[in-house]
């Protein structure tokens, strides 16, 4: 009887596979809960320092920089669209400010009502993700570049229409309201993010649509092979960040009962950073929206402890320059170890 004829018992064969289960799932597991225990730690750590180590974990710090990241979690969530479909869009944070402008002159210079100016924003957004879907998708511009060049041009076209001045009046109250008050102890707009972040997660897990940008991201080619419409599915990821991105920038004005002409910067690089982070936890090398969230709770808690701690107001951009730094040589090497396509 050869080799390949020798039947091993099923104990045997349990004893032979088991070490090996053993050591693939410890493996992975350390890569999906990584960051979740990082930021664990780090909340322990900022809390029992003896610098603002007693205002780090008070309610009122916790519940003041959950709803100051409330517009960089949107900008996440809308990011996470043209990522998983292996592009990255650098234009949301100029989106979002456009929308913001957007929005508060439809209340302050043509008096129309709070969810008409909301929808102003979104159409504004929604118009910016269908240039640069039409550039990239179809044209086939590369997308780093053109998302870049239409952040530039929208940051100037904002400093046009308002003359760098920014929107102060004319806000309707019940919009400043709902980003400032609070239901049951909670910020409202925090309902709000919750709400879209369970939505984006059921599109992009449990919908067709969802699958496709999945399959686009992994590999175009064999995703055209097998009868995917490539073009279409990329320009709906840009379609749908630009509308996310929109309503980021009316939460802008609810947020802050204002529009101004600055700001996108501050806005991108913690977003990126943020979901890049998110993409080496809970499904490590692919983006994912409670690693996103994650990612977006560990960088805005990491500022908050150093800032609270005394340091320097230096380290606040350094931190998150590193943080993208790392997040992206983490994410692309996850990435590469899966055989996934670098986002383009």
């Amino acid at each position: 009887m050869s080799v390949a004829d020798e039947k091993i018992a099923p104990g045997e064969q349990e004893a032979s596979a088991s070490p090996a289960r053993r050591r693939r799932p410890s493996v992975h597991d350390a890569e999906r809960f990584a960051l979740p225990t990082l930021l664990v730690l780090l909340l322990v750590v900022f809390s029992l320092m003896p610098e603002g180590g007693d205002t780090f974990i008070s309610l009122i710090n916790i519940r003041t920089v959950l709803s100051e990241q409330s517009v960089v979690t949107l900008l996440v969530l809308a990011l996470l669209f043209p990522l998983v479909a292996g592009y990255i869009d650098f234009s949301v944070a100029a989106v979002a400010t456009l929308a913001s402008v957007g929005t508060a002159s439809a209340m302050s210079d043509h008096d129309l009502p709070v969810l008409v100016a909301v929808l102003v924003g979104i159409a504004l957004g929604l118009l910016v993700g269908l240039v640069n879907g039409v550039l990239i998708a179809r044209l086939k511009l590369n997308g780093f570049i053109t998302t870049l060049a239409m952040a530039t041009l929208l940051g100037g076209l904002v400093q046009w229409y308002t003359g760098s001045v920014a929107i102060v009046t004319g806000i309707s109250p019940s919009l400043t309201a709902f980003g400032s008050l609070t239901w049951f102890g909670v910020p409202r707009i925090l309902f709000l993010v919750a709400l879209a972040a369970v939505v984006v997660w059921y599109v992009l897990t449990q919908t067709p649509l969802g699958r496709r940008l999945a399959a686009v991201g992994a590999n175009p080619h064999a995703s055209r092979l097998v009868g995917v419409d490539v073009e279409s599915v990329a320009m709906r990821s840009f379609l749908i960040a630009g509308a996310v991105a929109g309503l980021a920038g009316a939460m802008i004005v609810a947020r802050t009962g204002s529009a101004t002409v600055e700001g996108s910067t501050s806005l991108l690089f913690p977003a990126l950073a943020a979901v890049f982070l998110g993409a080496t936890a809970i499904t490590p090398g692919r983006p994912n929206v409670l690693g996103a969230v994650i990612g977006v709770l560990f960088v805005a808690f990491s500022v908050n402890g150093l800032t609270l701690a005394g340091v320097a107001s230096w380290v606040d951009p350094v931190f998150n320059g590193a943080a993208l730094l790392v997040a992206i040589g983490l994410s692309t090497y996850l990435s590469r170890k899966r055989g996934m396509t670098v986002s383009r």
